[in-house]
């Protein structure tokens, strides 16, 4: 089901939480890092005499850690597409690619057919694809002669799950996607076979991430809590995967995770530009506003609800990756403009409230709802960050794939 146009309907221009906003015209409480444009909108943040972010020195220590470019990365690259290629013998792909339509993925998938793998292109349908999202995989697919296996959801029992998250108030209502996502990639890997999933994740535009805006992507114990509490339907068909799930397929089948942007100069500006001329591929105007869903939640309830505005952390790791290509001052302008244009914001709306099954009067009950933390429900958070510690160590000593 995609966005279809609707008579207007009142839209209030998305406001920060009053708290957010006394604490921005108070200079003593509100800061902004003098080198990228984090700022007190993340509760969690520090900053160091010269005033620069956690965020900086955390990008900084690891870019080397998580990145390799230039001629060693095409090496390294290019001896990881043999290797995959050897795991795959006797099958009919060599590697799996998750692609939703946005810019990331479907580079991975053209590198991936110009590195000469056989790629089997996975996709969940979570009910809330764009219609430009569709257009551009069904060209890229077809362009790059890629099989296709489509996930689609159970819609009521999604859409009771994501009901679930905007009840317990929290920023991270996109989470059961992307554990969704996760568990299929790996469990379709596992049916078929295949040791190498192949991710558009990269170090140099998603480098800088703030645990309290989007916690619990793999923590189902997480999710099923948060469900347990404020859903009402019980939970079937969802894919998800547990701890000792994620160690069965990662450790005992040998599933490997694999993410190629970091081993080239990922440039998404040119990445769209090759797109366009080569797939003829769209763009869709944002980062992952590719789903209708995620487009207004990013622009509209969390920065109106929670005073979260997403494009810090984007343009921040922007300003470190591009090398100076990318500034600050050019940041700041950028936010400055709109984070969607109203018209589409009013239409999206109009759209999800009508497909969450909910009046606008209870929409803007969920929304006056007192602001919540993931640290407010039960999860596994002590056990997934000594995990994420074991594996920073083992990417530190090259056991680890970056």
């Amino acid at each position: 089901m995609t966005a279809q146009a609707a008579p207007a309907a009142h839209l209030k221009e998305p406001q920060i939480p009053p708290s957010l906003a006394a604490r921005r015209k108070d200079p003593a409480h509100y800061r902004i890092c003098t080198r990228c444009v984090m700022d007190t909108s993340d509760s969690g943040i520090t900053f160091d005499a010269e005033g620069a972010c956690n965020h900086c020195r955390h990008f900084e220590a690891n870019a080397k850690e998580r990145t390799v470019t230039g001629l060693e990365g095409e090496r390294k690259l290019s001896e990881l597409a043999e290797v995959i290629k050897r795991s795959a013998r006797g099958r009919a792909h060599d590697c799996i690619v998750g692609v939703s339509g946005g810019v990331d993925s479907t580079y991975v998938a053209y590198l991936a057919k110009k590195l000469g793998l056989r790629v089997l292109a996975v996709h969940f349908d979570n009910g809330w694809n764009s219609e430009l999202a569709v257009s551009n995989i069904e060209k890229t697919l077809r362009k790059l002669d890629i099989d296709l296996i489509t996930y689609v959801v159970e819609w009521e029992e999604f859409k009771d799950i994501q009901l679930s998250f905007l009840k317990a108030s929290t920023p991270d209502s996109e989470i059961p996607t992307d554990h969704a996502i996760f568990a299929v990639l790996m469990k379709t890997a596992a049916k078929h076979g295949i040791k190498y999933v192949l991710s558009g994740t990269n170090f140099n535009t998603e480098g800088i991430h703030v645990e309290s805006w989007g916690y619990g992507h793999n923590d189902w114990a997480y999710i099923k809590g948060i469900h347990r509490r404020f859903g009402s339907k019980p939970i079937k068909t969802f894919p998800y995967y547990s701890v000792s799930s994620l160690f069965y397929h990662l450790i005992v089948k040998g599933i490997k995770f694999i993410s190629p942007l970091n081993y080239i100069a990922y440039d998404k500006t040119a990445a769209i530009s090759e797109l366009e001329r080569e797939l003829g591929w769209q763009y869709y105007g944002g980062k992952h506003h590719e789903s209708i869903y995620t487009r207004f939640f990013q622009s509209y309830i969390l920065p109106k609800k929670f005073g979260i505005d997403k494009r810090r952390s984007h343009l921040s790791a922007l300003i470190y990756s591009s090398k100076g290509k990318f500034t600050r001052e050019m940041a700041l302008e950028e936010l400055s403009q709109e984070i969607c244009p109203e018209h589409l914001l009013r239409q999206d709306k109009i759209f999800v409230i009508k497909k969450l099954g909910l009046s606008e009067q209870q929409f803007e009950e969920i929304m006056g709802f007192p602001v919540k933390s993931f640290r407010d429900y039960p999860s596994r958070h002590a056990l997934i960050s000594r995990l994420k510690l074991l594996q920073n160590f083992l990417r530190k000593k090259n056991i680890f794939h970056k």
